[in-house]
């Protein structure tokens, strides 16, 4: 069974690449969601990585089976329903590679994750479990999410977090803040965006959040901050690693694809025998793999594999 495993949503980004002769916008259906992403990238990048979600019995949910199959994530806990169709996210992208998000979800099929169908066995030989905010939006898969991430805790697993905030899925800002927050007292790595620390933590300046939310807990905080790299909070010290020049084609991906390269690196390892340098290699790789990404239209084709990332490494 998989050592790192995802546990969230997983859908088709319908994601913009172009604009015919007469102006009207071309979409292509692209595999997505963050959970399942993060597990994409960890397997490319050389991670034994699994899957627990939920897709729709459709042609959209085996696409999305098919795919994770083919980069080599476990799929053992990917369920299926047809109480809903697989969920959709139109993913328009403007001039400078920047997303919106509209989701087609009510219901969709990765809300439909319930507890009774993830099986314990997977959280049991999980290192390292990681979920998202997103499965956190509704009933069932917010139970079941909880749960899970509970009962991995219990056993010891590393329990990691990225709240991706989509303000359309929740009702308004507070529901979405109290729920977001909720999870933070179970959390061993965090990572949020430079646009999320507020929401997160109370403070926008992200060396103020990293260092409220290390107070809280939380022994590692990252947040990202786009083409500028990451900083990061650890043993009461912060840092920045800066990120990679690149021509931006999409930055859908690139955080999962981030965090996916970071927990692919910590396999195997222990938080607390982490120093400091062997960090900042890591988040190095981190933002390696993600400028990668962000050259390249959509978020799973994007993502890159060990070799591409080791190879603009040797050039850097």
């Amino acid at each position: 069974m998989a050592k790192l495993v995802t546990i969230g949503e997983i859908l088709i980004d319908l994601t913009q690449v172009g604009v015919t002769e007469l102006g009207i916008p071309q979409f292509v259906a692209n595999p997505g969601g963050a959970p399942a992403n993060a597990a994409v990238a960890a397997a490319k990048l050389g991670a034994d990585a699994g899957f627990i979600g939920c897709v729709g019995k459709d042609a959209f949910g085996a696409l999305l089976r098919s795919t994770l199959v083919s980069q080599g994530v476990d799929i053992a806990g990917l369920a299926e329903t047809d109480q809903a169709p697989t969920t959709l996210a139109v993913v328009s992208v403007d001039a400078t590679g920047e997303r919106s998000f509209q989701f087609y979800r009510k219901p969709g099929a990765d809300i439909c994750l319930h507890e009774s169908l993830v099986d314990k066995r997977l959280l049991e030989a999980a290192e390292i479990l990681h979920f998202g905010s997103v499965s956190l939006t509704a009933d069932p898969s917010r139970t079941a999410t909880m749960n899970a991430v509970r009962y991995a805790k219990d056993r010891g697993a590393l329990i990691t977090y990225d709240p991706n905030y989509r303000a359309n899925l929740w009702p308004d800002e507070q529901t979405a803040v109290k729920a977001m927050r909720q999870p933070l007292p179970l959390v061993d790595v965090l990572k949020i965006s430079d646009e999320e620390t507020a929401l997160l933590s109370g403070f926008s300046d992200p060396e103020e959040a990293a260092a409220a939310l290390e107070a809280q807990g939380i022994p590692l905080v990252l947040v990202t901050l786009g083409a500028d790299g990451v900083l990061y909070r650890f043993r009461g010290r912060t840092g920045r690693v800066s990120g990679f020049a690149i021509k931006v084609a999409d930055t859908n991906g690139a955080g999962d694809t981030f965090f996916g390269a970071v927990l692919s690196c910590l396999v195997g390892k222990r938080l607390n025998q982490l120093g400091e340098d062997e960090l900042r290699e890591i988040l190095r790789m981190a933002n390696c793999a993600a400028s990668i990404t962000t050259s390249r239209p959509g978020a799973i084709p994007a993502m890159p594999t060990l070799r591409e990332v080791q190879d603009k490494l040797g050039q850097r």
